[in-house]
């Protein structure tokens, strides 16, 4: 399955950037993008593991909920 990159903005919006077969590869371009957005981003840039396009915007979109905090 390939990584997706994305820029996702505060409303939940994505904007798709790129398609990677390698982990290393996507890991690489995430982080230089991450290094050129700066202080004060409008958005941010996340890379998911997906079967395809869809599922991944999915993914990103999905509400997840917190961890429990407290015992382990």
């Amino acid at each position: 399955m390939p990584y997706f990159v994305f820029k996702v903005f505060p409303s939940k919006q994505l904007e798709y950037i790129e398609k990677y077969d390698g982990y290393r590869e996507a890991r690489g371009e995430v982080r230089t993008l991450r290094e050129a957005l700066g202080d004060n981003p409008e958005h941010q840039i996340k890379m998911i593991f997906a079967k395809n396009q869809i599922e991944a915007e999915h993914l990103l979109k999905e509400e997840r909920e917190a961890p429990p905090i407290g015992d382990d």
